[in-house]
């Protein structure tokens, strides 16, 4: 027969482990839940390593498109260059042939001008040459200046030479010839712009400012 006290203590015991299982049991229901958010979690964790994936393929054509540009700047760079340098030429040619037109024109307008002042505006000039003039501190370069007369009156000519004569060829002449000359002479000054074309509101423009442009097949 069993001792009475050991008995109780025996079922003591036992109450006492089988409270301490009931608290650390996992019930079925738990691990699956467990089981659950762990597989959801792997799963994250792959859509984030094959995220990182493609944000690391996408830097790496970045980085190399960006070689690409900087490849392709440089040659825009060089190729500006190269055109720059073709330009610079081609404005050293087409000065040099605007030189050889006005120097052509020039000859021109020596034997066109005086009949054409003469006719139409009863100047008589006997010949022109290139003149400079010193005027508030600043050199005036005229292609053709010419002292003649009109009915006995002493008038100076001031003419300018140009393949094309726009209206703004008019204006500029006009403020850097014309009227600087106008100022330091005591006798009237006629101003003419002679050339191949000329266009329709350069003569306009001319008529206004009391000047006059002619063209090389005018007579």
């Amino acid at each position: 027969m069993s001792h009475p006290k050991l008995a109780d203590l025996y079922e003591f015991i036992i109450k006492v482990v089988d409270q301490r299982i009931s608290e650390i049991k996992v019930t079925r229901e738990d691990f699956s839940r467990v089981e659950e958010a762990l597989k959801r979690l792997t799963e994250a964790q792959h859509k984030t390593e094959e995220k990182l994936a493609e944000l690391i393929e996408a830097q790496r054509k970045t980085e190399k498109r960006v070689e690409e540009l900087a490849k392709a700047q440089i040659e825009t760079e060089e190729a500006l260059a190269s055109l720059a340098r073709v330009v610079r030429e081609q404005n050293v040619k087409i000065d040099r042939l605007s030189n050889v037109i006005g120097f052509g024109l020039e000859d021109i307008a020596r034997v066109v001008l005086p009949g054409w002042l003469y006719r139409h505006l009863s100047v008589e000039v006997e010949n022109f040459r290139r003149e400079f003039f010193e005027i508030d501190q600043r050199r005036v370069e005229v292609n053709l200046y010419g002292e003649g007369r009109v009915r006995g009156e002493a008038v100076v000519v001031v003419a300018e030479c140009k393949s094309r004569i726009h209206e703004r060829d008019v204006d500029k002449f006009f403020e850097n010839i014309y009227e600087p000359v106008s100022k330091i002479k005591d006798v009237k000054v006629v101003g003419v712009l002679f050339g191949f074309l000329i266009y329709p509101e350069a003569r306009e423009k001319a008529k206004k400012l009391g000047m006059h442009v002619v063209a090389s097949y005018e007579r």
